[in-house]
């Protein structure tokens, strides 16, 4: 049995005959037939809200929140459908926001590609820099007791709406609902908090769980604090086909498409195994080492301890060059000695949630890394460089033996395993 994995832009085959490997795919759900026309009775029948079209009136300042180029959500078709469904705005009233969070700003190539060349022509498009203080206007205090900062054109509009795409998240639970604005536009000094040693490791900061999440309850602390008028969130498949939309009043609308995702992309196991290969889905998500963790992080929740992750992750935009978390892990000789340092009172510095997450892996098992980082970076980074997938496979099975258990996410982070033995039940709460 071949299987295909997600490499950029790419697929790698991988040879599974003879093996005694067990596929982990989430359940198949086909796209819409008409995207536009599911999208138009969403907006018109949503959740817990009005419909758009009542919510904005002529004249009004609309502050439109996208996800940045790291997020497979739909912009391109998803903006223009949302703008027919508001005659009565004039574009010169509109500002998209991109959502970068803390990652990278956006180039404006990329930003053409993410909207469409018609939207790009017609509506100002600002990317969010939440380095930038200038940029930033104070929008209150979280109830976790720290000041929240979202980006001015934000703070200043008239009305809000929020753009999404839900999936399993391994902090937050689902990605989606308040996430587009915190820390989606926040500033730094608020995302260091929010981020913050003691929350990623809280052992309920981790993926299909909402309730009694700290970190979920982060960001909708801090998401909620300026109105957001309507949120649109989707479900995607494999191809990238929107398969369900959940629009209205955030977090009802966020609810309901976690409940749906729930029941596709996260799959029971009876034990661990002691060889997981994995992926980070490929473009746009396996562009950074920092977004692969995720994919990594999949691979973790059914590892036996002692156990060797195998990742395919392009990571062709490196660790990335900007920000810590390069140096952050090379800084340590070993993953308990970044997580000694995480965790000494007073320690705060930007991307070392991401370096615990992956700290707390490399605890657990070994990782191989099939990528285009460099083999000297990958091995400062704790982790075993591999240039082929098919040979690292069938050197560990050499170590383990040939009848060891193997399991496969071909779309990594969009499959969620979990242990679930007949005496315990794991639920998203």
């Amino acid at each position: 049995m071949k299987i295909a994995l997600p490499y950029g832009r790419e697929r790698l085959n991988l040879d599974l005959a003879g093996l005694n490997s067990t596929v982990i795919e989430p359940k198949f759900v086909a796209g819409l037939p008409c995207e536009e026309s599911a999208f138009t009775k969403a907006a018109r029948s949503p959740i817990n809200s009005p419909p758009l079209q009542e919510i904005i009136a002529p004249g009004e300042h609309l502050a439109v929140v996208i996800a940045d180029i790291t997020r497979p959500l739909p912009s391109e078709r998803l903006l223009p459908w949302l703008f027919r469904e508001l005659p009565q705005v004039d574009p010169a009233q509109v500002v998209i926001i991109v959502g970068t969070g803390s990652h990278r700003i956006n180039t404006k190539e990329e930003v053409v590609s993410m909207v469409g060349d018609e939207v790009a022509q017609r509506y100002r498009i600002v990317i969010h820099d939440g380095h930038d203080a200038s940029s930033l206007a104070p929008a209150g205090m979280s109830s976790f007791g720290y000041s929240v900062s979202f980006n001015r054109e934000y703070v200043e509009a008239d009305r809000r709406i929020i753009l999404g795409f839900i999936e399993p998240h391994f902090m937050a639970g689902f990605s989606g609902g308040y996430k587009a604005v915190f820390p989606g536009i926040t500033g730094v000094d608020a995302i260091m908090p929010y981020h913050g040693v003691n929350n990623i490791g809280h052992p309920k900061s981790t993926w299909g769980i909402l309730k009694g999440n700290p970190t979920q309850k982060s960001v909708r602390a801090g998401g909620s604090l300026l109105p957001v008028d309507f949120c649109i969130n989707v479900s995607l498949n494999r191809n990238l086909e929107i398969t369900g939309f959940f629009c209205g009043e955030p977090i009802d609308a966020h609810e309901a498409g976690c409940r749906f995702v729930k029941k596709t992309a996260m799959v029971p196991c009876a034990q661990p195994f002691p060889v997981v290969i994995t992926t980070n889905s490929g473009y746009p998500l396996d562009q950074n080492l920092y977004q692969s963790v995720k994919g990594m992080s999949a691979a973790a929740e059914i590892l036996a301890p002692g156990g060797l992750i195998l990742i395919a992750a392009r990571c062709n935009d490196g660790f990335p060059d900007h920000g810590n978390f390069r140096r952050q892990l090379f800084a340590h000789h070993s993953a308990k000695a970044i997580l000694e340092t995480l965790y000494t009172p007073g320690f705060s510095e930007f991307d070392q949630w991401e370096t615990q997450k992956l700290a707390q892996i490399l605890l657990k098992g070994r990782i191989g890394i099939l990528s285009d980082l460099k083999h000297g970076d990958v091995e400062r980074a704790h982790m075993n460089p591999i240039s082929d997938m098919q040979k690292a496979l069938e050197d560990e099975l050499e170590r383990v033996g040939r009848k060891a258990p193997v399991a496969v996410l071909p779309e990594g982070p969009q499959t969620i395993p979990y242990i679930c033995r007949p005496d315990s039940r794991r639920t998203s709460g």
